[in-house]
């Protein structure tokens, strides 16, 4: 039998995947322009919960929906294939270390990518060495130098040095979040292309916004997802503070529901009806919810009486992220806010009345050409929209490289029809 042909990774259209506490969601497009993509679609699966604040709980069920949705993806873009993808990265443990990688090249000569990505794997088992516990989940360059002198950019094929330094910022969390991703992947006889943390991708989506002004004065991000609420802090090209709190949208809701509704009921409320606080609501309504306590009961709501609860639990998730913004009071200009429970009615306001830095909505717009569905231009988006233009510039970076395969045991199982249960294996 004929050996299959290995397929190169750039021969592929871009697709980013975002796995979510509410299913798994896939996203292609085609790069036309510097910065610039065109959005050929994308699926979704919802059909197990399968991820818990970020972090993958049955990798059996995930797999099955990745297969699905790279499947779909597929005849979509009516490709015989879609065997690889990048893929996003957070969750509940994440955060930031600084670290470092020299070489002497003992002649002057070219900053090769094959140097630099030398230099990246050292960086990254320097702290899995030290942590046997953690994996490292991105590494960003920080800085540069060559031969003593420093740079922000990353060297360019005609820089020649004797000594190299690379600074990263390592986004770093347990060693469950990389392992069982790994684990879905193989699972669904696919491949990770590359992986992307979300601040890193949600910063290169909005920076599109103002260019190199935001990078330099600086700017923060909020990203408030259903299980978690994350903030990162970027000034000058350096992460200086990130951290996760482990709630989100969904405890909103949650607390909604004790009220003594069905969580259905609770979410509808939440997103039409809702406002993070009492203040902000324009008009007062009287609103008759059903009761799950008796057959026909109705549970009588007033607008600020809704608002006063959300604000409740808003405040409780975010009070130690806006201390943590506050001071950086005076070296960043920006806070970017994005992520479903963002959509919140005043959440904008809410969040100016309690910093003096400007608040924004996260826009993606810039990167998608104008003819851009407008579905496309929501938030819950533009993690997966910066992705694909990191997976691009990494598709650029490293050409000819070969799509790499899944795990060989993992594949074995698909292909005898997954004979073992994941307990028999462990």
């Amino acid at each position: 039998m004929a050996r299959k042909k290995r397929q190169v990774a750039e021969e592929l259209p871009l697709v980013a995947i975002d796995l979510g506490s509410s299913g798994v969601r896939a996203m292609a497009a085609q790069r036309i322009g510097d910065d610039m993509l065109h959005i050929l679609g994308v699926e979704e699966s919802v059909k197990f919960p399968c991820v818990e604040r970020g972090v993958v709980t049955q990798s059996s069920n995930a797999g099955f929906m990745i297969g699905e949705v790279l499947r779909l993806m597929a005849n979509r873009l009516n490709v015989p294939d879609l065997p690889t993808a990048f893929v996003l990265m957070g969750g509940r443990s994440m955060q930031i270390y600084p670290v470092f990688a020299k070489r002497d090249q003992v002649h002057k000569r070219e900053v090769s990518q094959r140097l630099l990505d030398d230099m990246e794997d050292e960086c990254k088992r320097k702290i899995e060495q030290h942590n046997p516990e953690v994996a490292v989940l991105g590494l960003i360059p920080a800085y540069y130098k060559l031969d003593g002198v420093e740079q922000d950019e990353k060297p360019s094929p005609e820089q020649r040095a004797l000594f190299v330094e690379a600074h990263y910022i390592a986004f770093v969390g347990r060693k469950e979040l990389e392992t069982q991703i790994q684990k879905s992947f193989d699972q669904a006889g696919k491949s990770i292309e590359k992986t992307f943390v979300r601040p890193e991708a949600l910063l290169s989506a909005f920076a599109a916004e103002d260019g190199f002004d935001v990078l330099r004065d600086g700017c923060a991000v909020l990203d408030m997802g259903a299980q978690t609420t994350t903030l990162s802090i970027f000034k000058g090209n350096e992460y200086l503070y990130n951290k996760v709190v482990q709630q989100g949208g969904f405890h909103i809701t949650r607390l909604l529901e004790q009220q003594g509704i069905s969580l259905a009921m609770a979410e509808k409320l939440k997103c039409d009806f809702g406002h993070a606080s009492a203040a902000l609501v324009k008009k007062n309504l009287q609103l008759k919810i059903p009761a799950i306590a008796e057959v026909g009961g109705v549970l009588k709501v007033s607008s600020e009486d809704l608002a006063y609860t959300i604000s409740l639990k808003l405040e409780e998730i975010l009070k130690p992220l806006i201390e943590a913004l506050n001071e950086y009071e005076g070296r960043i200009n920006t806070l970017y806010i994005t992520g479903g429970a963002s959509m919140l009615q005043g959440m904008a306001e809410y969040l100016q009345q309690k910093t003096s830095i400007k608040v924004l909505y996260g826009a993606h717009d810039r990167l998608l050409d104008v003819t851009t569905e407008e579905q496309y231009l929501e938030p819950r988006y533009s993690a997966l929209v910066g992705a694909l233009i990191l997976g691009s510039d990494y598709r650029g970076e490293h050409k000819n490289q070969l799509v790499k395969e899944p795990g060989i045991f993992e594949r074995l199982k698909i292909e005898t029809g997954n004979l073992f249960s994941e307990e028999q294996m462990s």
